[in-house]
């Protein structure tokens, strides 16, 4: 059986372009014990895909011709294993493609659920890994300010919806007037400052009045920086992300490190989401809750087709999503 797939044609040694993947067929292996052959549904779109361009990291690096990573629900067409059957939807460590063959202890058994797409943002990993950092790594207090940077990206928007639920003052950061109203009008955010703005550190400090005690901080870079300036004493920094060092060959940090940690004794301390796997039963049951109540607005952000993958990822490296990027590959089951 062959398949179309995305392949990394060139690893890039600046921005990230379309000129760096070309769509490609392949022959797919036979399956074997313990596989199955997989049919996507839905890719996940994430910086992160950008930082496996860079290098082994937690995981290993995608080299030139490899068809691109990432984690996909999927359906079962063949399987020849007990644990998964046919029609089974899973949630699986893929590639770029139509069809896969994995290894069946790699794929998660999804429940059936009304909307598909949920079980890759809010019930997926955007969701669990907004509640995981937020709840396990910033252990926020009712009455507390949180700040989340990228807060209209697939996990800002949940981190600051958690927080509100949890009694919180939120305050995202985001580029443009449009976003910030946005997240101010429709999702419930307190306060939204633009970091396009020459003057945000000013916005900043005015949109936090009493400093900040915990930040969600998905960009790194000089955002980092200006943010660690408005920490409150024992205050939490919360690192997911550094969407702002991917597409550089010139990766900056904080200047204010480490003096800003030792003078406001901050704890700062970064994580993955499969940290808590343990507890992901807990968070999508939590969110399940919030969803239900209206406390939490499901924003999704699908993009139709294999092939325009690429400029998926390099649009949401450029901000231009609002929500959970994916990409529509087939038809749900």
């Amino acid at each position: 059986m062959r398949t179309r797939q995305v392949i990394v044609k060139e690893l890039p040694k600046g921005s990230l372009s379309e000129d760096h993947f070309e769509m490609s067929e392949a022959e797919l292996p036979t399956v074997q014990d313990g596989e199955v052959l997989v049919r996507t549904i839905l890719m996940s779109i994430d910086a992160a895909n950008r930082a496996w361009m860079q290098g082994a990291t937690y995981r290993e690096a995608i080299l030139a011709g490899d068809a691109m990573h990432t984690g996909s629900l999927c359906e079962v067409m063949e399987s020849k294993s007990t644990r998964l059957a046919v029609g089974d939807i899973v949630f699986a460590e893929s590639v770029w493609a139509d069809h896969s063959v994995i290894s069946a202890r790699k794929a998660a058994k999804m429940p059936r659920v009304p909307q598909l797409s949920h079980l890759m943002s809010v019930f997926g990993i955007a969701g669990k890994t907004a509640f995981h950092g937020l709840i396990s790594v910033g252990k926020p207090v009712p009455g507390e300010t949180v700040v989340v940077s990228a807060a209209a990206g697939s996990v800002g928007v949940y981190v600051g919806q958690i927080a509100k639920a949890m009694g919180c003052r939120v305050v995202g950061i985001a580029g443009g007037a449009q976003k910030g109203a946005w997240l101010v009008d429709e999702l419930g955010f307190d306060a939204c400052v633009d970091y396009r703005d020459p003057a945000w550190s000013k916005a900043l400090k005015a949109a936090c009045p009493e400093g900040i005690d915990i930040y969600f901080d998905n960009v790194g870079g000089s955002v980092l920086e200006t943010v660690l300036f408005r920490m409150n004493e024992r205050g939490r920094i919360v690192c997911c992300g550094a969407v702002s060092q991917y597409d550089s060959t010139r990766p900056s940090g904080p200047r204010n490190l480490p003096g800003m940690i030792v003078v406001k004794r901050l704890r700062m301390e970064g994580f993955i989401v499969m940290d808590f796997a343990a507890d992901d039963a807990k968070a999508v049951r939590a969110m399940q809750n919030w969803v239900a109540s209206g406390a939490i607005k499901v924003q999704e952000d699908i993009v139709e087709g294999l092939e325009n993958a690429p400029a998926a990822l390099i649009g949401l490296l450029a901000g231009d999503n609002r929500g959970k990027r994916m990409v529509r590959v087939g038809a749900d089951a």
